[in-house]
């Protein structure tokens, strides 16, 4: 198991962009406020742009064609295209992407105890 020398984090460089944290560089990955839900989602099933959509309603339909493209670029879903009329097409997790799962989930449970330290009814009745 690899183990980090947090007072001393060099800095390093990937796609021209330069990082000062593996925590930044792994929230490239799945930071933001789309990319976790879509994960979360595709954890068990593998699912068609509007099932997500619909599942995701406050999502646009930008953001998450955006969004699909980065999480299938970084490597963590994967998009299927079937040669059907009409277009079927399909997204999967990948194991890369089922290896930021437990991370997800150790992020939403610790957002749930700040909802309830705040006082703040979740879910909303």
């Amino acid at each position: 198991m690899l183990t980090f020398n947090f007072l001393l984090m060099p800095e390093f460089f990937h796609d021209k962009t330069l990082y000062y944290t593996p925590m930044e560089f792994a929230l490239k990955h799945i930071g933001g406020t789309w990319k976790m839900p879509i994960l979360w989602r595709l954890q068990s099933n593998v699912l068609r742009y509007g099932e997500l959509k619909k599942d995701i309603p406050h999502i646009t339909h930008k953001m998450l064609a955006s969004q699909l493209k980065e999480l299938e670029e970084k490597g963590l879903i994967k998009r299927t295209v079937y040669p059907v009329v009409p277009p079927k097409v399909e997204y999967a997790i990948t194991s890369k992407g089922l290896k930021a799962i437990p991370v997800i989930e150790h992020i939403m449970k610790y957002g749930y105890e700040l909802i309830q330290e705040a006082g703040i009814e979740y879910p909303p009745k």
